[in-house]
């Protein structure tokens, strides 16, 4: 698809390329004078469809990744650094002054993920303001959680003092269909439980880190956040490979992380905080009201193209519904808009990575192959930087689209006589992360809940799948997932639980109440932050 420059809003125009040339390490932001990448998006600007520039940045090695990390390790300095040992309310006010800069600029933010990611405007804007929201509760749940622990335990004569300490330097690595919000999601609790980081932007939605560099080095301590840019391979590989990253936080793919760890000469000391891919199943019975049924798969197929973890990824109809279902479905997936990230309404926007649409091709020709039919007029119908969305039926297990995670637009329907069909295929899956269950008989519903919640971490009953609201946990079995996400639980993946600990006698109790009382320590404290 193509569009010309005059249809694009004057406020979403790109009037010049960001050249991105500095990277922050130890406090610095260090100009680069090296190799570059050239960052292209696959929305055109011009009549004639065309890839619009929108810069470059750094294309970063082992130098670099060693230089981030020894100021990582000096921030830590063994734990006795100013950020691991800084009070909770100081720490706070340091994430404070950075989400109240970071507020300033949305707007440069937003334009970057539809022009990056092609995300469509009310979704990159719901995800900037989803990003802050998520600060600002996660602020409040440390605050929560600091009051909880300012107190004294006291079993079998001894007493305890018990805090959560951070881990140490944190590598962290998000995915490019959230760029900010699922990047954030790890790298805003890591930092504010007092460990250092390493951060390196995903290959999608990189510039829109760079409206946010100067925040980051203006309101931490320096080392405490440090940014590169540049492939994973030669950045993330040589950090790995020296043993002193206590975290590897990641959101993308288990290949990546299994060949992360591997790099790791000490696993059995390193923590993982992993969100993986998943192959979540819409299992459709006979009474399923298929009104909500076909909205919430829609949602679930194809919000993003598709490109999200928790999207819908295969769909189990039921044989006495699954006629009417594919008709209305079907249909209903060619009246979706296809446009550009700030045409009005639009549902369907151009595909970030320029080879997706042939890898989907890839896919419905090796269904067709082996006896599958596109259902829907307009599937994979090609256009410049976009495949319309397919949806295929019926589906064999050894079809490939069965069996991988497409994150895009096709969507894989089979049907099912017994209810034991999608369980025992959800069980031999290698993933784990949700379900949607679409059904009305409680009696029916009651032992599938009870089953579905042994095979998955969230059952969304007559709802599509997804991560939010960000104060549930969000996790996963097997491939899917490693440590709990959430604003509640993210601040635990990051931290330790840590105490001072003394018997009941007149020397510690004295001690005790002395060091309360000087109000020295930072650690060893009653304070109730309000």
């Amino acid at each position: 698809m193509s569009t010309s420059k005059n249809v694009i809003p004057e406020a979403f125009q790109i009037t010049e390329e960001i050249h991105q040339r500095t990277y922050l390490v130890n406090g610095e932001l260090r100009k680069w004078q090296g190799a570059t990448s050239q960052v292209t998006s696959t929305i055109s600007s011009t009549k004639e469809y065309a890839p619009t520039p929108l810069g470059s940045i750094p294309d970063m090695g082992e130098p670099e990744a060693m230089e981030a990390l020894d100021a990582a390790l000096a921030a830590y300095n063994r734990g006795q650094g100013v950020w691991p040992t800084m009070k909770v309310k100081d720490r706070i006010m340091c994430m404070e002054a950075f989400v109240k800069k970071m507020e300033k600029k949305r707007e440069d933010v937003v334009k970057l993920l539809m022009w990056e990611i092609g995300k469509s405007k009310p979704d990159s804007y719901k995800e900037f303001d989803r990003t802050v929201e998520y600060i600002y509760d996660t602020i409040e749940e440390y605050k929560q959680l600091d009051r909880g622990c300012a107190k004294f335990d006291k079993h079998d004569g001894v007493y305890a003092h018990i805090r959560r300490g951070p881990l140490g330097v944190v590598l962290c690595l998000g995915p490019y269909n959230y760029p900010l919000n699922e990047t954030f999601a790890l790298l805003i609790p890591a930092i504010i439980m007092g460990n250092t980081t390493i951060f390196k932007p995903a290959k999608h939605g990189v510039l829109l880190i760079t409206p946010l560099m100067e925040a980051f080095q203006s309101s931490f301590p320096k080392g405490v956040v440090n940014i590169l840019f540049g492939r994973g391979r030669a950045v993330a590989a040589p950090i790995m490979k020296t043993g002193k990253v206590d975290v590897l936080a990641l959101i993308g793919n288990s290949k990546s992380a299994n060949a992360l760890q591997d790099q790791h000469p000490k696993s059995n000391r390193l923590r993982l905080v992993l969100g993986l891919e998943a192959k979540n199943p819409a299992i459709v019975l006979p009474d399923a009201d298929l009104d909500l049924t076909i909205n919430e798969c829609i949602s679930g197929t194809l919000s993003f193209n598709g490109q999200r973890c928790t999207a819908l990824k295969v769909v189990y109809v039921h044989e006495d519904i699954k006629d009417e279902f594919l008709k209305r479905f079907s249909e209903r997936v060619d009246a979706l808009k296809f446009g550009n990230p700030w045409d009005d309404g639009v549902n369907l926007t151009p595909l970030p990575e320029p080879e997706k649409p042939a890898y989907i091709q890839e896919l419905l020709d090796d269904a067709k192959m082996k006896g599958a039919k596109v259902l829907n007029k307009k599937g994979g119908k090609h256009f410049d930087n976009y495949i319309w969305p397919a949806v295929v039926y019926p589906v064999s297990k050894d079809m490939r689209v069965y069996e991988e995670e497409q994150f895009g637009p096709i969507i894989p329907v089979l049907s099912f006589k017994d209810i034991e069909e999608p369980l025992d295929d959800m069980a031999e899956s290698n993933y784990g992360q949700q379900v949607s269950l679409f059904g009305k008989d409680v009696y029916t519903l009651s032992p599938l809940i009870d089953a579905l919640a042994n095979l998955v971490c969230r059952v969304n009953l007559n709802s599509s799948c997804q991560r939010g609201p960000d104060v549930y946990p969000f996790t996963g079995r097997k491939d899917s997932a490693q440590s709990t996400l959430s604003v509640h639980d993210a601040l635990r993946s990051f931290s330790i639980r840590t105490f001072v600990a003394f018997k009941d006698n007149e020397l510690n109790n004295q001690t005790i109440e002395q060091l309360l009382e000087a109000k020295v320590s930072n650690f060893l404290s009653t304070d109730y932050i309000l």
